[in-house]
């Protein structure tokens, strides 16, 4: 059975004052109102994981996730953070291939793919990121364009080693835009992103992998989105920056 998921992903915000105030407003609100088996992911600024994971790891199903990791073991990089420096502060995963990384950094498919494997090498398990922009969508590419990130970035993987990562789906035009895939736009996606991960490792390997959705999830909208059958969940941005709103989408869950 597919792991459920909430992961929030903080990207470039909050002091560390304010992080320690949203971390301990979620874990109590999830253990007071939570009883669900989802877990809950936690994506803070790098500054802040070491005081996100203090606080978080006695709390039930909540685990630790870096924004990006670099490839190489260690190194001249300055500014950079190796895998094996996140999972000495708790990291358990780490985002990559967000859109933000791919647009502003240049960040490829062959570099994604070296980043995936230096991080399962360290036991991280990675939220690999795949979508369309509003140009590549309005050209009708969305298609050819996600299955060029998943198999460029991912199908070198052994299937052992692809059981291991999380995919989310991030429509980029649905992001900070005020524009929202309805449901059925995602799902569609998701749907031939599992059929990809089928073709590729077989139906056992795509029916345990989960793949999120990464478009503007919100307290309002999280419950329809992830009624969709092979939506397992989301990578929330903004919604995860207010204890209440991302509390709410970590019971849509179920």
């Amino acid at each position: 059975m597919r792991k459920r998921i909430a992961a929030g992903n903080w990207k470039m915000n909050l002091t560390a004052t304010q992080a320690q105030s949203l971390t301990s407003e979620l874990v109590q609100i999830a253990k007071d109102e939570y009883t669900g088996q989802g877990l809950v992911i936690l994506a803070p600024p790098a500054p802040y994981l070491p005081l996100v994971h203090h606080l978080i790891k006695d709390a039930r199903n909540f685990f630790l996730s870096a924004q990006n990791m670099h490839q190489e073991e260690s190194g001249a990089y300055t500014g950079e953070t190796s895998a094996s420096m996140l999972t000495s502060v708790g990291a358990t995963y780490t985002i990559l291939g967000h859109s933000e990384r791919r647009e502003y950094f240049g960040e490829d498919e062959a570099l994604l793919a070296a980043k995936t494997n230096k991080a399962l090498a360290h036991g991280l398990k990675p939220i690999f990121c795949v979508g369309e922009s509003l140009s590549e969508r309005e050209a009708e590419q969305t298609l050819e364009v996600v299955k060029k990130q998943l198999s460029g970035g991912l199908f070198h993987l052994s299937a052992e080693q692809f059981a291991e990562v999380v995919v989310a789906y991030e429509p980029v035009w649905a992001i900070g835009t005020g524009r929202t895939a309805s449901p059925e736009q995602a799902q569609e996606v998701h749907q031939y992103l599992r059929t990809l991960i089928t073709d590729h490792y077989g139906s056992a390997v795509a029916q345990e992998t989960s793949i999120l959705y990464g478009g503007s999830v919100k307290a309002d909208n999280a419950r329809e989105i992830f009624l969709q059958p092979d939506i397992d969940g989301g990578l929330v941005g903004g919604a995860s920056l207010k204890s209440r709103d991302f509390a709410e989408i970590i019971k849509a869950l179920g």
